[in-house]
């Protein structure tokens, strides 16, 4: 059969046609190409305020299509009924082990960062995170108190917090005032960390209420010279003056506004405990005066330290506002005066939970805790710490965690907690803002000093393929202070970097996408 030429005015207009083919011709073959298809989910990203029913394309470890009709892929994850959010950032987790990171999955979380604490030496901790691999996103800070430790104490870090838990017995390190010859070695110590990637300084200045006003205004200069914050636990938990938790927080707002430097709280609700309506107030004036100030909190009125911590000495009762021996739990079983006496003798390295508040019994307790959850702008995190069995940190490749393993519920459940409580329950906050808290404000938190973290907390085209995938209706946290070990319910799948840590509820156990979030990565 023989073919005639088409009239020229055929040709063009089959030109044309083709020419609007081709281009989606190719974009039905990319779509079949997805690596990933997140189908049928109410999507909410809180940064454009997206919150609506799309399919989410995933090529490789980045977000590349938010669709409104349905998207085709390798694997496809069913979010039909359920929510998806970008991945929560927890800016405070100790537990920077694989069996912490699992349960913190479990918890939503697909970043988890040592900040407050941070750890010496810097590169080495990255090194060995990296060597074992995790299945989420981890980080760490240059740990001003180990380099204190180490030049008061002639102890050298290791990377790890057990370090910290091995000073305890001694005491050189707390009350001492360093001299102008040790504050320059501490400094070099913590600038070292930073050289190496830290992504800012940790300040555990509660542990080690001693130090001397020089020696934080010259660690607040060296956060300036680098731009990177201080993540501080101010020092004092009194309600009682002086000394007061109140002090402490004057003396980070006035080293923020003298110097500059971007100085974060943690835990704003156990360190201001009933004296948070001030304290929010003295830390609002600041912020509106453009004093470079953040904040985070937790949703539980118990927080956990090692039994010999300083905030246990002396009046610690009347400081902390008529606290009992009681007060302090190791496994759900209180101490008494003896047996508390006892174990700061002989074993002050042990992890503890003690409450601060009982908002259980209390509705002005609840009131308080409330205020310092949802204080304008701030992030949720977890103070998450180390899973111990048989007084023992729980490390390696261990799943799942052991009958009788211990850590403050918070490890497993901070995040489920505040969406159960404060967003479907009390309702509090809508969903758009909770979600925020747990997912944009920390990165933003991080982003001008990280630039890593600018394409983290965001449901947007380009922007990590961190995700999770939730049931509003039944998500909650399951662990309590005397059955800690129980993983949180609700999460559907939870994907880190574009690959499935938890699918269908359930821990994949091989995969280990989580890749360190360091200072001076460019992605």
């Amino acid at each position: 059969m023989s073919m005639r030429p088409l009239p020229a005015a055929d040709a063009v207009a089959l030109a044309a046609l083709l020419a609007i083919a081709a281009p989606l011709s190719a974009q039905g073959r990319a779509a079949a190409g997805y690596d990933l298809v997140i189908a049928n989910g109410r999507a909410i990203d809180p940064e454009s305020g997206l919150d609506a029913v799309r399919w989410i394309g995933v090529r490789g470890d980045r977000i590349s299509a938010i669709s409104r009709t349905p998207l085709t892929g390798k694997v496809v994850l069913d979010a039909r009924g359920q929510v998806v959010t970008p991945g929560f950032i927890d800016l405070h987790s100790h537990g920077q082990y694989l069996a912490s990171a699992r349960m913190q999955a479990f918890d939503g979380v697909t970043t988890a960062l040592e900040l407050e604490a941070g750890t010496l030496p810097v590169g080495r901790a990255y090194e060995q995170v990296a060597r074992e691999g995790r299945p989420i996103n981890y980080g760490f800070s240059a740990a001003w108190l180990f380099g204190r430790i180490a030049e008061k104490e002639g102890m050298e870090p290791d990377g790890s917090i057990s370090f910290f838990q091995d000073a305890q017995r001694r005491k050189g390190w707390q009350y001492t005032v360093a001299t102008p010859e040790e504050t320059t070695r501490i400094m070099a110590r913590v600038e070292q960390g930073l050289k190496e990637g830290a992504i800012g300084i940790g300040v555990l200045a509660g542990y080690a209420p001693g130090y001397g006003r020089k020696e934080y205004y010259a660690l607040a200069q060296l956060a300036k010279k680098y731009d990177v914050p201080t993540f501080t636990h101010v020092r004092y938990l009194s309600v009682i003056e002086p000394q007061s938790s109140f002090e402490a927080f004057e003396e980070l707002v006035a080293l923020a506004a003298s110097t500059g430097a971007h100085m974060h709280i943690s835990h704003l609700n156990s360190n201001s405990t009933r004296d948070i309506p001030l304290i929010a107030e003295l830390i609002r004036g600041a912020q509106s005066r453009g004093v470079k100030v953040t904040t985070e909190a937790y949703p539980y009125a118990a927080g956990s330290t090692v039994v010999g911590a300083e905030i246990f000495r002396g009046n610690w009762r009347e400081r902390m506002g008529g606290a009992r021996a009681s007060d302090i739990e190791l496994n759900g079983t209180p101490y008494n005066d003896s047996t508390l006496a006892e174990a700061q003798d002989k074993a002050p390295g042990t992890w503890i939970v003690v409450h601060f508040m009982r908002p259980g019994q209390n509705a002005q307790d609840q009131a308080y805790l409330d205020q310092a959850v949802l204080f304008p702008g701030g992030a949720i995190a977890s103070d998450a710490m180390p899973w111990t069995s048989q007084g023992k940190t729980i490390t390696g490749d261990v799943w799942p965690l052991p009958a009788d393993a211990f850590a403050h519920p918070r490890s497993a459940g901070t995040f489920t907690r505040f969406l159960r409580d404060y967003v479907r329950e009390r309702k509090k906050v809508d969903l758009r803002e909770g979600v925020g808290r747990l997912t944009l404000t920390p990165a933003r938190i991080l982003e001008e000093s990280v630039p890593q973290m600018r394409l983290k907390g965001r449901l947007q085209v380009g922007m990590d393929a961190d995700i999770v995938v939730f049931d509003l209706a039944t998500v909650s946290d399951r662990a309590t202070y005397t059955a800690p070990n129980a993983t949180s319910q609700g999460m559907r799948h939870v994907v880190v970097n574009g690959v499935p840590v938890i699918r269908d509820g359930e821990l994949v156990r091989g995969a280990l996408p989580g890749r360190a979030i360091r200072r001076g990565v460019v992605r």
